[in-house]
């Protein structure tokens, strides 16, 4: 007497990841997603603009910076 077979589930493959934001809210007029965030890693330079008041920031990056990186470093520098 055999055993039953089990079932076979197929691997699942690994999970996708969401991408990080780029849009983020002004400090200064306090709107939601004004501030976008473009990085030059070239350069090594991020920078930061709002949209609505024209509030604008740069902060130094390396080949690990993300967007969220250079916002927190604003966040920081206003405090």
């Amino acid at each position: 007497q055999g055993k039953r077979k089990k079932s076979s589930r197929k691997p699942t493959g690994p999970k996708k990841n969401e991408p990080l934001a780029t849009a983020f809210s002004c400090l200064f007029c306090n709107h939601e997603k004004s501030v976008t965030c473009k990085l030059d890693k070239k350069a090594g330079v991020g920078s930061l603009a709002c949209k609505v008041c024209g509030q604008r920031f740069q902060a130094n990056i390396n080949y690990l910076s993300a967007a969220i990186d250079v916002y927190s470093e604003w966040v920081d520098a206003c405090d």
